[in-house]
């Protein structure tokens, strides 16, 4: 549901997703242990995302955790088992309880998910970029993005996280900094275009020097 000002509301109807099992992954195994990145979320079953999660580990595979929707009694093990832990706003504040209403408080729902076991936590705040936080490097960072009108906001969670899984299978040796720079400016094109998958765009509609 989409606001006249582009802000949206999900609204979830699991449905088929929730029937995807165990024996699904294992038929999926050999493409999930070749992979250069996973991305899990929620809206299949918490288990079977955990299974790929392990799964992906144990081969060797980058994993990024999306803990959406996100659910207050997360099991620990998914902390442990993100090479990338991303969440929003309201994710970040189900998960610890921290209100997040600016890139201080984003900072310190990160901190309280490293605390966790999370490695690195990015924190996504709409039009105010995104918060990242490190136990390799522990002062958070504020990666600033492009103000732009935005029409619809659907997805744009989900352009930022398909691009940052491009950059760390195509581009592993870019810091998580310019990675994350590059999804911004991705996801701000997607929030342009009405729809979600419609406002994605294509390589050929983007800067050619963020390849």
């Amino acid at each position: 549901i989409v606001s006249s000002t582009g802000q949206n509301a999900i609204v979830i109807v699991a449905g088929a997703n929730l029937l995807l099992d165990s024996e699904d992954l294992a038929k999926a195994s050999k493409a999930i242990c070749g992979a250069k990145v996973m991305v899990c979320q929620l809206e299949i079953s918490p288990q079977v995302s955990l299974e790929a999660l392990k799964m992906a580990r144990n081969s060797g595979v980058k994993t990024i955790f999306n803990p959406a929707p996100a659910v207050a009694d997360l099991d620990a093990q998914f902390f442990t088992h993100s090479d990338i832990f991303c969440c929003n706003e309201s994710e970040a504040e189900i998960l610890t309880g921290i209100s997040v209403s600016s890139r201080d408080d984003a900072g310190r729902a990160g901190r309280a998910l490293l605390e966790r076991g999370c490695h690195l936590v990015l924190v996504t705040l709409g039009g105010e970029g995104c918060v990242i936080v490190s136990k390799d490097d522990p002062p958070q960072k504020h990666i600033a993005t492009n103000t732009v009108p935005a029409v619809d906001t659907t997805g744009a969670g989900d352009s930022f996280i398909g691009a940052l899984a491009f950059y760390l299978a195509q581009d592993p040796h870019l810091s998580i900094e310019e990675m994350v720079k590059r999804s911004n400016h991705i996801a701000s094109v997607s929030v342009q275009s009405a729809g979600t998958q419609t406002s994605y765009p294509s390589r050929k509609d983007l800067p050619q020097d963020i390849f």
